[in-house]
C-alpha cells in the first residue's frame, strides 16, 4: 500500500482507520504505513478531534469480564498493584484500555519490528491515546523508544523513560532527545516479570534530578507485550 502522492485516498484511508472501518490485513498495513509517516499520523488525529466527540452521544456499553480476561491473557498478565504511589492513581479502567490498545499496536507491528525484538510496549495519555512505542532485544540488550504522538515537549525540559517493579523505586532507562525517536542499552531490571508498566516522565532537561524517581509529572503508562 502506498499512498504518497495520493491525498484524497490518504484521507479517506484516515477516516475510515478511525471510525473503526479498517480490519484485518488493510488496518495492519495502515498502521505499519503510521509508523513511518508522521504527516499520515497528522491527518489520523485530525480525524480524531473530528468525530472522537460523537462519542459523547453514544451511551456507554461495558464490556464482559470475560473481555479483560482474554486480554490480560493474550498479554500474558496477571493484575499486580505496584507499591509506587503514582502507578496507585492509574484506575483499572484507564489500565484496561491501555492494555487493548498495546495489544492492537502490538500486532499492527509484528512485521516491522524485526526478527530480534522480543517485547513491545505502547505507552498512552490518560484518554488512552498511543503516544510512544518501546521496542526491546533482549538478546542484543537493546532498547528503541519511537515518540508517535503526545503534545510538544518544551525545550527546557525532557521525557524519560522508567521501569515500574512491583517494588522498590522506579528505574530509569533513559532520557530522550527531540528526534523523536531514541535508543539506549536495555539496563539492568528493565524487563522481567516484576515490571509492572513502563512510564515517562517530564523532568528538567537532561533528566530527573533524582536518582530514585520521576520529580515531573507522569504523562504516558504502558505495559511490555511480548512479540507474537
Amino acid at each position: 500500500m502506498n499512498t504518497r502522492g495520493n491525498d484524497a485516498l490518504r484521507d479517506k484511508l484516515a477516516s475510515e482507520y478511525v471510525l473503526g472501518n479498517l480490519r484485518g490485513g488493510a488496518r495492519r498495513r495502515f498502521e505499519a504505513l503510521m509508523y513511518g509517516d508522521a504527516a499520515l499520523r497528522m491527518l489520523v488525529k485530525e480525524w480524531e478531534r473530528r468525530l472522537l466527540p460523537m462519542h459523547e452521544f453514544v451511551r456507554a456499553q461495558e464490556p464482559s469480564p470475560q473481555v479483560w480476561r482474554n486480554i490480560e491473557m493474550r498479554l500474558h498478565l496477571k493484575p499486580e498493584r505496584s507499591s509506587w504511589h503514582f502507578w496507585r492513581g492509574f484506575g483499572l479502567g484507564t489500565l484496561s484500555a491501555a492494555l487493548a490498545a498495546a495489544l492492537v499496536v502490538a500486532i499492527g507491528l509484528q512485521h516491522l519490528r524485526g526478527p530480534s525484538y522480543d517485547l513491545v510496549a505502547t505507552l498512552t495519555d490518560q484518554q488512552a491515546q498511543p503516544a510512544l512505542l518501546v521496542k526491546a532485544d533482549t538478546g542484543k540488550r537493546l532498547l528503541q523508544v519511537h515518540i508517535v504522538g503526545g503534545a510538544p515537549v518544551p525545550v527546557d525540559r525532557s521525557l524519560q523513560l522508567w521501569a515500574i517493579p512491583k517494588k522498590g523505586s522506579p528505574r530509569s532507562l533513559g532520557v530522550l532527545g527531540s528526534e523523536g525517536r531514541a535508543t539506549f542499552s536495555l539496563a539492568s531490571g528493565a524487563v522481567g516479570d516484576d515490571i509492572v508498566v513502563l512510564a515517562i516522565s517530564l523532568e528538567p532537561r537532561g533528566g530527573s534530578p533524582d536518582p530514585n524517581g520521576p520529580t515531573g509529572p507522569v504523562l504516558y503508562k504502558g505495559p511490555w507485550v511480548r512479540a507474537m
